[in-house]
């Protein structure tokens, strides 16, 4: 069969995968649920327990935060005339798009605004690629270095390490980035994409301190419950991550939406009860929504808030009481 017949195959394909995904996932989640659902139920909780979720909602919005300081550095790698405010704003308000249906809407209103503020197409598109790309190996590094050590795990981590270099890299880009270009604009013209000339090694490690705040999050939720120790932390620390990663990369899931709850099942040690595995995973789904929530109110609430301040300046400037230095 030519390739040129599968991929209208592939496309018909694609729409029931996803929901086949979502399925078998919260198939799962649900058949666990119905097992242990008695056990859930004696889970109490303490102010002490509101406490910690409230430091964990905290640690969230701050990893959030972090990401949108991170895509900055991504950007400026491609000599994007952005800066860094500007970046967070952007990140925090598009963020809630990865829970509509295709889980592709918070990268759209990224390029739409790139755009919008004066960076090319293939700009926008390259670093609106990159970025999860980052974030998936830094999580596939974190995982394989906290989970027990075996040669085959630090073959992977030299993989996957090898390739975020530029010269295996930048092809990827710049087919992943062409793609989405004609698919955006419907046009065949010869069209630069940007090369990253360095190996990224700032926004590399940036992404690991965000993956890695995501996981201190998810570990306040167990210890809001009040059942771990410090023996477990490094466990649950390299279940988050693979969990983590496996909704990022699973298409068709929103926001990993089912796909992160049923892998965090599976992974999380047998020493712990499944009751309460469910409650920490419920608990860290409804902190992390809430954080995006939260960081996208701020995000819109400092943007009008500048706008005022703006306005009011110019409203001075015209009255005649300052003068504004423009370039």
């Amino acid at each position: 069969m030519k390739i040129s017949s599968i991929k209208p195959l592939i496309r018909r394909i694609k729409p029931y995968v996803r929901w086949f995904v979502l399925a078998l996932a919260f198939g799962f989640i649900l058949h666990t649920l119905r097992e242990n659902w008695q056990q859930v139920l004696t889970i109490r909780f303490t102010p002490y327990t509101f406490a910690k979720l409230t430091i964990a909602l905290g640690v969230t919005l701050l990893a959030h935060i972090w990401s949108g300081w991170v895509w900055c550095w991504i950007l400026r790698l491609l000599s994007a005339p952005i800066w860094g405010s500007w970046a967070i704003i952007v990140y925090l308000k598009t963020n809630l798009g990865k829970y509509l249906p295709g889980n592709v809407w918070h990268f759209v209103w990224r390029m739409q605004a790139l755009r919008s503020g004066g960076t090319s197409t293939a700009v926008a598109i390259t670093g609106v690629v990159l970025e999860p790309i980052l974030m998936a190996v830094a999580a596939l590094a974190i995982a394989i270095v906290i989970l027990p050590s075996t040669v085959l795990q630090t073959v992977i981590l030299v993989s996957v390490l090898t390739l975020i270099h530029p010269r295996i890299l930048n092809p990827i880009l710049k087919r992943l980035a062409l793609a989405r270009i004609q698919q955006a604009e419907n046009t065949d013209e010869q069209i630069t994409v940007p090369e990253l000339r360095a190996y990224p090694v700032s926004p590399f490690i940036g992404e690991i301190v965000f993956v890695f705040f995501r996981g201190l999050g998810f570990l306040l939720c167990f210890l809001a419950l009040d059942v771990t120790t410090f023996q477990h932390v490094w466990a649950i620390l390299g279940a988050f991550s693979f969990a983590w990663l496996l909704g990022l990369i699973v298409p068709g899931a929103p926001g990993g939406l089912g796909v992160f709850e049923a892998t965090a099942l599976t992974l999380m040690p047998a020493t712990f009860p499944t009751a309460i595995v469910l409650g920490a995973v419920a608990l860290y789904r409804l902190n992390s929504t809430l954080a995006e929530v939260l960081g996208a109110g701020l995000a819109v609430l400092d943007e009008q808030w500048n706008r005022r301040i703006k306005r009011r300046l110019v409203a001075q400037e015209e009255a005649g009481k300052i003068t504004l230095f423009r370039k």
